[in-house]
């Protein structure tokens, strides 16, 4: 994965997880809702470089 889009998905997914943290106090729903789309965002960056290295390599 080229260094941009690495930087891309950690700086997205520390912004998640900040939101998630943040919405705990106000709203337990909301706190859900952000968890789940960090481990989207993290499992989404990890298929991605998967792609690129599997496309990289054959």
């Amino acid at each position: 994965m080229s260094k941009p889009m690495s930087l891309f998905f950690a700086v997205f997914s520390v912004l998640l997880m900040c939101a998630t943290a943040i919405s705990i106090s106000y709203n337990g729903w909301l706190a859900v809702l952000f968890f789940l789309l960090t481990v989207g965002s993290i499992g989404a960056g990890f298929i991605v470089g998967a792609k690129m290295r599997r496309r990289k390599q054959g």
